[in-house]
């Protein structure tokens, strides 16, 4: 019987347990299969998704960050205080993005050029963020001007029939795969993460890469932020803090199924974190119950990121001689 193509099993693979997970969603509440839920998953994990994208660049070059949530909710408080304002949605939603990107530039700054530990360090400044973001209205949710400025369109709008966050996801992950997978000042942010001294005899400048791929991460997640805020009708404080555990099983997963972290396996990785959420939603499963199925995806997705974990894995569908290449999407 002819093998399947090494480059092909990843995918299969995804699709197998994908499939799977739907079929046992669909069976357990009709609801779930309604063409409206269909695009409330992918409307859903558009915020989601956004954020783990960001995260995909600080992944790739080997350093982690705790703290994106936080600065993604300052962002969105920030957003929301431009909208109370008066000023106008393009204006609020740049200094929502502005703000992110500049606290990403500390954090990149303090990693990548001071050498400071990339975990402690963005906690540390990830918890002053959020703190700034209560100065704003003392903790309180901004209302103001949400419901006459027009930010409500960015979640209610449709381009083409589709869903204005739908169309946003699917751009934010089309550029993010064109500039990882087919331009060098992309393939750096790898050579960034495998061999930083190889990358610097290369020419590349690593401590610039490192602080980018921050500034994306905090950028990105602002972005996703004042998308969730716009769905709400609301800038709270409290907005991107749900980010952290639904980014980081999105990007380890789809490390763990396709062999290094991509723009289309970040973006795989989403679907099937916000399909397992919107299905325990509909099932009407409380929600510690599915923070902790969450949390043991990711203890899984670590473990067979391991490559003699995947490749035993992968055994069961190809030969062992036929293995090479990566699982590249």
């Amino acid at each position: 019987m002819k093998s399947l193509s090494p480059r092909l099993v990843p995918l299969t693979i995804f699709v197998a347990i994908y499939a799977i997970i739907f079929v046992v969603f669909a069976s357990m509440s009709s609801a779930f299969i309604r063409p409206t839920n269909i695009v409330e998953i992918l409307r859903g994990m558009s915020a989601n998704g956004i954020a783990a994208l960001g995260l995909t660049f600080v992944i790739i070059t080997r350093q982690s960050d705790m703290g994106f949530p936080w600065v993604a909710s300052l962002g969105a408080m920030t957003m929301g205080h431009f909208i109370a304002s008066g000023y106008d949605v393009p204006v609020a939603i740049f200094m929502g993005v502005l703000v992110g990107l500049a606290w990403g530039a500390v954090n990149g700054i303090a990693i990548g050029l001071f050498k400071l530990p990339d975990m402690i360090t963005t906690i540390a400044t990830g918890s002053i963020a959020f703190a700034l973001g209560y100065l704003y209205s003392n903790g309180d949710s901004i209302y103001d001007n949400f419901m006459t400025s027009g930010i409500l369109r960015l979640n209610d709008a449709r381009f083409l029939g589709v869903r204005l966050p739908i169309v946003l996801l699917a751009a934010f992950f089309l550029v993010g795969w064109f500039i990882l997978d087919r331009t060098r000042f992309g393939r750096a942010f790898y050579a960034t993460g495998e061999n930083r001294r190889s990358a610097r005899l290369s020419g590349i400048p690593v401590q610039i890469y490192v602080i980018v791929a921050f500034c994306l991460c905090s950028a990105f997640a602002s972005f996703g932020a004042i998308l969730s805020s716009a769905s709400a009708g609301m800038a709270d404080v409290r907005t991107g803090i749900n980010f952290l555990m639904p980014a980081y099983v999105s990007v380890f997963l789809g490390n763990a199924m396709f062999g290094r972290p991509s723009a289309g396996a970040t973006l795989l990785g989403a679907l099937f974190t916000e399909t397992m959420i919107d299905g325990f939603t509909v099932l009407n499963v409380p929600f510690y119950y599915g923070d902790a199925i969450e949390s043991v995806v990711l203890v899984l997705a670590l473990l067979s990121s391991k490559p003699e974990l995947r490749d035993a894995f992968r055994g069961l569908f190809i030969p062992a001689r036929s293995m090479v290449g990566g699982g590249r999407l």
